[in-house]
């Protein structure tokens, strides 16, 4: 089956559950029941990917609030319903349990491909429209089922970095990767493949038995030895500010360090005393970009601060897109009770979604077909100290770009 997916969702009624397998709703949802849509939301409020699953939870309260304040799916105001996974397949399980025992029908997660996998195959048995913001694994997905997702594919993901990399002349690359990960070792598989058919050499390959790893002393003096130009290394912000790129550059690698999207966020875990001229010659393939002044991103960048005071990571942007499929969807379907209604009307790939990370339709899987935004740390020196870090947009990449 195909699938599709666009438009906002759900409630100021913000169900807000971080019990580790729980879920729920607080505040307004209780009396809750045909007059409101469910909508769960599982992400790793807590944990190592704690920083991806409290943006999730914003974007999506967010979206819920503008969509309840707008009156409502089909007249029905959505009851936002969260759990907290840890990032923890088995937690994601519970929380999924819970929420279809409470009537659940719709449900956005999780952030992680791990812990999203280990309820794809839960979705269809149960009809649950499942879409994930950010599990970028190829297999999240596949033909006529209730799983859709918000985000590119690991095998886009690493085929656009690739390109970015022939386009800057670099002939030479290294991956580093945690091979028991997922996301690391599913993207540097897709950029290795790109690199030799692009016909650019991977002179060293090295790993770490975690993706919460905090020495990459080794890796980098290997990267160094092999004469890599660039170095593209698969981890999430926490290990990156604070180890990888410090690290890197105190074992002598001066080339470029590209990463994926789980770099977002990395500039709030930078640790005190390091030098931040390290942050220079360090890029990323990201969903979107935050300083892009297409009205549709501004729009939503002015009103997440508003509420909450910082720059929204790609994580929010991807929940909110996902809130705002499942609208489309749910207005397509003419009703929010026939769950295999809005699974049909997701999996059309005639329907183009206008979302905060880009324009885009999905493919038969249900994944969108869609480009990512290459982003460069920067470092002002003039400003100083963690002020002067920041990030600015180097290119848009688009799957057109990639043949």
């Amino acid at each position: 089956m195909k699938k599709k997916l666009l438009a906002l969702l759900l409630a100021l009624t913000m169900a807000f559950t971080l019990a580790a397998c729980g879920s729920g709703g607080e505040g307004g949802g209780d009396e809750a029941s045909g007059d409101s849509i469910k909508v769960g939301l599982i992400g790793p409020v807590t944990g190592n990917n704690a920083s991806f699953g409290n943006a999730m939870v914003e974007g999506a309260r967010l979206t819920v609030e503008q969509i309840n304040a707008a009156g409502g799916i089909l007249g029905k105001q959505v009851e936002l319903i969260e759990a907290d996974d840890r990032g923890d397949p088995t937690e994601c399980m519970n929380a999924f349990n819970n929420m279809v025992a409470e009537g659940v029908k719709y449900i956005i997660g999780s952030a992680t491909s791990g812990a999203t996998a280990a309820i794809t195959s839960m979705a269809n048995e149960e009809e649950i429209v499942l879409i994930s913001p950010s599990a970028t694994a190829d297999d999240i997905t596949t033909e006529d089922d209730y799983v859709f997702r918000a985000c590119f594919k690991d095998s886009l993901q690493g085929d656009i970095a690739a390109a970015w990399v022939e386009q800057q002349g670099i002939t030479k690359v290294g991956t580093i990767e945690c091979s028991a990960d997922t996301y690391s070792s599913g993207l540097v598989k897709s950029f290795t493949a790109a690199c030799q058919a692009r016909g650019i050499e991977v002179v060293a390959a090295e790993s770490t038995a975690t993706m919460d790893a905090q020495d990459f002393t080794n890796q980098f003096t290997s990267m160094v030895n092999a004469g890599a130009e660039l170095v593209y290394a698969i981890y999430y912000y926490d290990a990156v500010g604070a180890f990888l790129v410090p690290q890197a550059r105190a074992a002598g690698f001066d080339g470029v360090i590209m990463g994926a999207d789980g770099f977002d966020g990395t500039l709030d875990y930078v640790s005190e005393g390091t030098d931040y001229n390290v942050f220079n010659n360090v890029v990323y393939t990201n969903h979107y970009d935050a300083t892009d002044s297409a009205p549709v991103v501004a729009e939503y960048v002015e009103a997440y601060q508003a509420e909450y005071g910082s720059m929204p990571l790609c994580f929010a942007a991807l929940a909110s897109d996902c809130m705002m499929m499942l609208q489309k969807a749910i207005e397509a379907a003419g009703s929010a009770d026939d769950a295999a209604a809005v699974r049909d009307a997701l999996a059309d790939t005639s329907v183009t979604y206008e979302g905060v990370t880009g324009t885009f339709s999905l493919d038969e899987s249900g994944t969108p077909v869609k480009g990512a935004a290459v982003i460069e740390f920067t470092y002002d020196a003039a400003v100083g100290g963690a002020e002067g870090l920041g990030t600015k947009l180097v290119t848009t990449i688009s799957a057109g770009d990639l043949a």
